[in-house]
């Protein structure tokens, strides 16, 4: 049964893709345009997990309950084409291991169907899924066995990422095996997932599984591209690669970086992160050019995809200073062009996130194109941000448009990059290339 339902999502998602005139398994944009969501954080209908846990025990990450997120579970149909109206041609979501293997080795097939439908939808809508494998979540039974503390894990891990790549294999998807996973860890151990001085076995369990599926993925899915997305931390970023990054970078497709924050002489603001108030850091756009500059160096032979870029506001209130959700998404693909006009190979850009969800336990932070207000209306309807139609205008055009100046301007010596950004800043105003 299972191997005939793949068969039969394969087959509806190529008709699907030629009556759209694109060939899932061939075709390549000229740049990739994406939204991006994770299981846990939009779906809703939680099942037994490490992060469902945590919430139940309201351990100090959770401010609020999680209720019912934002419902992607049961309204993906209508936030897949909400993605297909902007033009995107990429969907990054998570298939949720605890959510199709509840129990060791108990596949729920309703689950199977629901993601099955999610990437027929997709693909069908001329959308290239970007499938993440693990974000963040394992499922309740993992924890009972120990969780990244066991080696159980890995042979778990890698089990459950076989049946999901040999589902949706020859679809063209983009594959993250594990999402920013110094992150991670992080939150494992400060939510009591993993005792902090285990951290060390914990990471190369981390590396050893990105080795693996890398692999694995390549064997059963030729030609997809492959891997992990890092969050980008302004000066710290070197000491952080040295755990995951640095040992896999033999086994990467590209460089997947996530950038919200950046860090100058004038603008400390980040520093607001660290107690999850982060709708009170000054945006600092010129950032993401000094990340990206920084991989291109490190990996000089690598593409660069900004995997997640995103401005949270306070419940989806304004901004005090003005400064709104089109404004913050110009100013960073001003950037992200300037990056392409000075030579960096860069090859996507997705948008965090399509609409706000549970920003691991609180609803406070709103990223989303489309807000809503998950923890105070029933209906969860979606409204759009004015950078909806902002995004629409960037995908059409590729890009902003040359002479562009940014909302706000680059900040007094950059620290994003160490020294490195600030003794070597780009020339400002520049040109920029298109993208695509």
């Amino acid at each position: 049964m299972v191997r005939r339902n793949r068969a039969i999502v394969v087959v509806l998602a190529l008709l699907a893709g030629l009556l759209a005139g694109v060939s899932p398994a061939i075709a390549s944009p000229a740049f990739f345009w994406g939204v991006a969501t994770s299981g846990y954080q939009s779906e809703g209908s939680a099942p037994d997990s490490n992060w469902r846990r945590y919430e139940q025990a309201k351990t100090s990450s959770i401010k609020e309950p999680y209720r019912e997120a934002v419902d992607f579970r049961h309204r993906y149909p209508e936030d897949i084409e909400r993605a297909k109206q902007l033009g995107v041609n990429v969907f990054r979501f998570s298939v949720e291991w605890a959510r199709i293997e509840p129990r060791p080795g108990q596949v729920d097939q309703t689950e199977l169907a629901y993601y099955d439908d999610v990437v027929r939808r997709v693909v069908a809508a001329g959308m290239r899924p970007m499938i993440t494998l693990d974000h963040w979540v394992y499922p309740g039974w993992v924890a009972d066995q120990g969780g990244w503390d066991s080696d159980r894990t890995v042979d778990a891990w890698l089990a459950n990422a076989r049946r999901v790549v040999e589902r949706y294999k020859g679809l063209g998807a983009l594959w993250i095996t594990i999402n920013e996973p110094t992150v991670y860890l992080q939150n494992e151990t400060t939510n009591g997932g993993l005792a902090g001085w285990k951290l060390p076995w914990a990471q190369t369990r981390l590396v050893n599984v990105h080795r693996a599926a890398y692999d694995l993925i390549h064997s059963l899915d030729p030609g997809a591209l492959v891997s992990s997305n890092t969050a980008y931390i302004p000066a710290a970023q070197g000491i952080l690669d040295a755990s995951f990054l640095d040992r896999v970078r033999d086994k990467l497709d590209f460089a997947g970086v996530d950038y919200y924050y950046g860090a100058s002489l004038d603008n400390l603001s980040a520093v607001h992160a660290a107690n999850g108030e982060f709708w009170k850091v000054t945006p600092q756009p010129d950032g993401i050019y000094y990340a990206l500059r920084y991989y291109a160096r490190k990996f000089p032979n690598l593409p660069l995809y900004v995997v997640e870029n995103g401005m949270p506001t306070d419940n989806g209130a304004a901004r005090p200073d003005g400064y709104t959700r089109s404004d913050h998404l110009r100013d960073h693909i001003y950037w992200v062009q300037r990056a392409k006009a000075d030579g960096m190979n860069v090859i996507g850009y997705n948008y965090w996130s399509l609409t706000d969800n549970y920003e691991w336990g609180s609803y406070q932070p709103r990223f989303g194109l489309y807000t809503v207000d998950a923890a105070t209306d029933p209906t969860l309807t979606r409204r759009p941000t004015d950078a909806v139609a902002a995004y629409r205008d960037l995908i059409a055009g590729h890009g902003v448009p040359g002479g562009y100046t940014p909302v706000r301007p680059p900040g007094f010596c950059s620290v994003v990059d160490g020294l490195g950004s600030c003794l070597d800043p780009a020339r400002y105003p520049g040109p920029v290339a298109p993208l695509g």
